[in-house]
């Protein structure tokens, strides 16, 4: 049984391609359970909480499949941040000051008729591109028919029309 578990999943760096594809195949529904497990938010959400745990789990498990890392120490790793990032999400539903820690606040840039030089600096966002997202999204090329504009959490622009 050992032999067969090391012929299709090897063992340290030194892994051929059946290894490395076993191994892929493996995570790949490792990840999937992992990304359930951690909610379905961290794919749908653009927030940098969100992200985070993208990057996380893609970075860690990965080391499972080219041997990097022993297999079952990594699967548990990104266990331990799926549950983590599930356990944080469900503290700041309850926790208004944690939700706005971990995963922001809207920005009001314009409100009426001016825009919110204050809150536009803080979100490192001007004039010209506030402009260009009214062209894109909401295709109007003045804001004299706009009533407020925001900076979401997810990093994206909201406009609403008067």
């Amino acid at each position: 049984m050992n032999s067969i578990i090391y012929t299709f999943f090897g063992e340290g760096k030194d892994l051929n391609m059946l290894q490395m594809g076993c191994r892929a195949f493996v995570m790949f529904f490792i990840t999937l359970l992992l990304i359930r497990l951690a909610g379905m938010r961290s794919i749908g959400m653009k927030s940098a909480f969100d992200t985070i745990i993208v990057i996380i789990l893609g970075s860690i498990l990965s080391r499972a499949v080219v041997g990097v890392s022993p297999f079952f120490p990594t699967v548990i790793a990104g266990a331990v941040i799926a549950i983590v990032h599930k356990a944080i999400a469900i503290i700041a539903i309850r926790n208004r000051f944690v939700e706005r820690l971990v995963k922001g606040e809207k920005n009001i840039l314009f409100h009426h008729n001016h825009f919110i030089e204050k809150n536009m600096r803080r979100s490192c966002i001007s004039v010209d591109d506030v402009e260009q997202e009214l062209r894109l999204s909401v295709h109007e090329n003045t804001i004299e028919n706009i009533q407020e504009i925001f900076m979401e959490r997810t990093g994206e622009i909201s406009v609403i029309k008067k």
